[in-house]
């Protein structure tokens, strides 16, 4: 495998770790407003305070190894998609400062949840519909983004960001599931399982859409050797989408999460086997867009460095704060 692999295999790990970490605390703002105010808003947020701004250092070793590892594939998506991340930025400043203020300004408690509820929302979509933009396919001309300032904006990537949402929502409830008791977890289950069947359904319509979407998607998918290699992927996920629904109903409490993050991963894995080996499609593969060898091996070894103390820190982290949350408040 060389190096290049390496550092796409490296960036594709961060970005799922980035999805599933920050996916449930911003699934619990997408449904706070669903949860009565007070005590259940309370005990909702109180379940994720302690870890959530730990679980954005993923998004910030992804969106660093795209820059130092494929520079040309940065420079080429953020112009195409610069309003998607202006939007998630300021939708995780929003969820960000109603963390804090939420507590400390008790006068203007709502006007914090909506600024929680708000920005998740609104980090998530703009996360699905980049996600969208990438795959409908990116206008390069001599090596630069040569589309326009709309071009991110389609049926196509307004259904990836529905799908997103859901799949957030999903993460959301089944970390309430896992960490609440009585009410609230009867709550989460009622949430998660509708959580469930939207995202497998969106899953599946964007998995559809996908085989009209591109002559090479579409080859890649249906026909022989490929489809061989790829048809356990879609397999899997729909096994795993009914034992998620089984463990929901039937009162489980940590599976239902751990089930969640194995639908998300099925579904990565669909992504990759969608896009491989193009990082900006339909021209662009790693290769095209790849750093230097010099500069990506000595990237590496400061990822050889950092990432197992990032790995350490967060599970730590987890460790110290397990367990049901109860009614005594993080802040």
């Amino acid at each position: 495998m060389d190096l290049t692999t390496i550092w796409a295999f490296i960036i594709a790990f961060a970005v799922f770790a980035y999805v599933v970490m920050d996916g449930f605390d911003l699934g619990i703002g997408i449904l706070f407003p669903t949860f009565d105010p007070g005590r259940e808003r309370d005990r909702a947020m109180n379940s994720i305070a302690p870890v959530w701004d730990g679980n954005e250092t993923w998004l910030v070793l992804g969106g660093g190894g795209l820059f130092a590892a494929f520079p040309l594939a940065y420079a080429v998506v953020l112009p195409a998609t610069y309003p998607l991340i202006i939007a998630m930025l300021l939708g995780l400043v929003f969820r960000g400062v109603a963390f804090e203020y939420r507590w400390r300004d008790p006068n203007h408690r709502r006007l914090w949840d909506f600024a929680f509820t708000g920005g998740s929302l609104m980090a998530a979509m703009a996360q699905g519909m980049t996600l969208g933009a990438l795959l409908q396919g990116v206008e390069v001309v001599d090596r630069a983004y040569a589309g326009s300032w709309f071009d991110w904006l389609t049926p196509y990537t307004l259904l990836c960001g529905l799908g997103v949402v859901a799949g957030y929502a999903l993460l959301g409830s089944t970390w309430l599931i896992w960490k609440l008791d009585g009410e609230g977890q009867a709550h989460a289950r009622g949430l998660a399982l509708r959580s469930a069947r939207a995202t497998v359904v969106l899953m599946g319509a964007v998995s559809l859409y996908n085989v009209f979407l591109n002559a090479e998607y579409a080859e890649r998918w249906l026909t022989a050797p490929e489809i061989y290699f790829a048809a356990p992927v879609p397999i899997l996920t729909l096994l795993i989408a009914v034992s998620l629904i089984r463990a929901i109903t039937r009162d489980r409490n940590s599976k239902p999460f751990w089930l969640s993050i194995a639908l998300f991963f099925f579904g990565m894995a669909g992504l990759g086997v969608t896009m491989w080996p193009y990082v900006v499609p339909p021209d662009m593969t790693i290769w095209d867009a790849a750093a230097p060898e010099r500069s990506q091996v000595f990237m590496l070894i400061g990822v050889a460095i950092t990432m197992p103390l990032i790995l350490a820190y967060t599970a730590w982290a987890y460790w110290v704060f397990r367990g049901k949350v109860g009614d005594e408040g993080y802040h």
